[in-house]
């Protein structure tokens, strides 16, 4: 039985969002939101989640055009101010006005941009293999799939096309791992068929000649400058650099840095390398240092 409710709400153009919301916490904490990549959805957070839910109350979202969240007229609104705008209508609706931020890739960059909108109000940040700049080449091999539909057959015929896709990402995955992994990033369709669980149009906004340059996101992150942080990055990533990642601990005033080994972008936050740096920023998130 499923440990978590299924929650929607209404962004301000008539978009039905969903979220998953696992209950917990029922000793005030705030709760933890979980903004997930560019390709994912509510999904991705499964096993974050029920780890933590016990103690807390985690709300995994699908951005507008991913699972279960109504897919957008205008595929220009595929981009990360309308995405904050989505999260903040969430917010008031539950009249929550404190939370813990947990981003992943573009989930990430929403979160930074989260927290310039309204000081003090996250009580928390994880900022997952994603920060202030993009390398390169993983921008580069983002735009090379994102938008690109395929199908298959059966699940392990998605799994395994995973597995020869992703291979570097993920090189301790075996078959179930890379089943698990189907599961969440793809969905069947009507006619029987697996496909990804995404509108194909998010990949527009990347072909805006210079739609790349967007908001200053080293200014953005400056919002979680007193907020406990949590950087984790791949030892494999292809979007966040050591050496960005480091700056970002420098920036910040209560920032800690994990690197993943053996994973790309982006790890899962299940790692086992994990488990002991998340129960410290939590104890953190929990008992804020004075001055």
């Amino acid at each position: 039985m499923a440990r978590y409710e299924n929650r929607y709400w209404w962004s301000h153009d008539g978009l039905r969002l969903h979220a998953r919301d696992y209950a917990g916490g029922e000793d005030g904490r705030p709760p933890i939101l979980c903004l997930p990549g560019l390709t994912r959805n509510a999904r991705d957070f499964e096993g974050l989640a029920e780890r933590l839910s016990p103690e807390w109350r985690v709300l995994a979202l699908s951005l507008r055009g991913r699972g279960e969240s109504g897919y957008a007229k205008d595929p220009m609104t595929y981009v990360p101010l309308t995405y904050v705008q989505d999260v903040d209508a969430l917010l008031r609706e539950l009249g929550v006005t404190c939370f813990v931020a947990v981003g992943t890739s573009l989930g990430g960059i929403v979160t930074m941009l989260l927290s310039g909108t309204e000081r003090g109000r996250i009580a928390g940040a994880l900022l997952n293999d994603v920060g202030p700049e993009i390398m390169p080449a993983g921008l580069q091999r983002i735009r090379g799939y994102v938008g690109r539909g395929s199908s298959w057959p059966t699940w392990m015929h998605a799994a395994r096309g995973l597995s020869e896709a992703n291979a570097d990402v993920y090189p301790r995955f075996g078959i179930e791992d890379w089943l698990r992994m189907a599961k969440r990033l793809y969905r069947l369709n009507s006619a029987g068929r697996i496909v990804l669980d995404y509108d194909l149009k998010i990949a527009e906004p990347f072909r805006v000649p210079g739609n790349e340059a967007g908001p200053d996101m080293w200014r953005a992150l400056d919002g979680l400058r007193d907020t406990p942080t949590l950087i984790v990055r791949g030892a494999r990533s292809d979007v966040l650099a050591a050496d960005t990642a480091a700056r970002m601990v420098e920036r910040l005033r209560d920032a800690e840095l994990v690197t993943v080994p053996d994973v790309g972008h982006t790890p899962l936050l299940t790692e086992p390398e994990l488990d002991a740096p998340l129960a410290r920023w939590l104890d953190r998130v929990k008992e804020p240092a004075t001055a």
